[in-house]
């Protein structure tokens, strides 16, 4: 089981960041973080591409068009989470996941400029 850094995630959250679509609150991530239905209504949408988009990480032993291939959540299909950004650093840096807790570390970085 291999988890990679998603390159496309993290461009996608600079962009984001940088045209100011962030949360910069420091509340409770899970409380922000889409639920199951929403991520299934956002995936009906937008499709599975732009879906992962809002995932730090890949699990490259599933398959792209399954919702356990995207790992680390950072937002809200609307915005960057400073907290959703925490958390996938916090956990990144748990399992050892050192390319995504450093990319998480960077765009944090990135708000604080």
């Amino acid at each position: 089981m291999a988890t990679n850094v998603n390159k496309s995630a993290v461009a996608h959250a600079r962009q984001l960041i940088r045209q100011g679509q962030v949360e910069k609150g420091h509340g409770d991530w899970s409380a922000h973080q889409p639920s199951t239905d929403q991520e299934n209504t956002f995936i009906d949408r937008e499709g599975m591409e732009a879906f992962g988009k809002w995932y730090l990480g890949i699990e490259t032993d599933q398959a792209d068009q399954n919702k356990g291939h995207y790992k680390f959540p950072y937002g809200d299909f609307k915005r960057v989470h400073r907290g959703g950004l925490i958390a996938a650093k916090q956990r990144a840096a748990q399992n050892h996941y050192d390319d995504i807790e450093k990319a998480a570390d960077k765009l944090i970085a990135l708000i604080g400029e």
